[in-house]
């Protein structure tokens, strides 16, 4: 039974979001013929909602809600799935320039995954960074469609997917309740935690997924290209 998951958003409880999130279950209850999502993924920024239980609303309006984080590091920002507390004692999420090779193997020593978000996107995503800096060792995957990238930036996560072979996620790193859904990420498996989700995300059975109307997504070099 395949699962849709949206693996990037952000609540109130993110500093530059003022979405709730019982609004953003009722919009996807509402639309669901246009975005079908079994559910959402909380990732928020610099931290980690330990306290929030968001069961009740997921009762509500049949909307899975699992909670993540989105961090700063040297090589960007990127998604971390499968918190803990040994994770977050070894790690300060709130500082902005985290190592990213360390939290990337540390984060998956101690049972968890990373995933580099909207790495097309200048500063603070991954492809700008390789221009510089030596590629990252253990990727798992990268996020190729981003709902909250401008144009061009989801066409460099494709370039930079096929130059290296990432495995590739989709989320609409919404931060407004109108656009939760608009990307996000069809596992083959049933995911109904985040332990399940950590184990999907390393498995590679699953595709990232548009529903932008009219936004086919980026077209991937051909192979003979792949790497130039």
């Amino acid at each position: 039974m395949a699962t849709i998951i949206d693996l990037h958003s952000h609540s109130e409880a993110s500093d530059d979001s003022r979405a709730p999130v019982g609004a953003y279950l009722n919009w996807i209850k509402l639309r669901r013929a246009e975005r079908p999502l079994d559910g959402i993924v909380l990732t928020e920024h610099r931290q980690y909602n330990r306290a929030a239980d968001y069961r009740a609303l997921e009762d509500q309006f049949d909307v899975m809600v699992l909670r993540a984080s989105e961090v700063e590091t040297d090589y960007g920002h990127m998604l971390v799935f499968g918190v803990n507390d040994d994770i977050l004692r070894r790690f300060d999420f709130s500082n902005v320039r985290l190592p990213a090779q360390e939290v990337i193997d540390g984060v998956a020593e101690l049972g968890g995954v990373v995933v580099p978000c909207h790495p097309g996107r200048p500063t603070v995503g991954l492809c700008e960074h390789y221009e510089t800096k030596p590629p990252l060792e253990n990727v798992t995957a990268v996020e190729l469609l981003n709902g909250g990238s401008r144009k061009g930036e989801n066409e460099r996560a494709a370039a930079l997917v096929d130059r290296y072979g990432y495995r590739a996620i989709g989320g609409s790193d919404s931060h407004m309740v109108s656009l939760i859904g608009l990307c996000a990420t069809r596992f083959d498996a049933d995911v109904r935690t985040i332990d399940e989700l950590v184990r999907e995300l390393k498995s590679g059975r699953y595709e990232p997924v548009d529903f932008r109307p009219n936004r086919p997504r980026p077209r991937r070099a051909a192979p003979e290209m792949a790497g130039t």
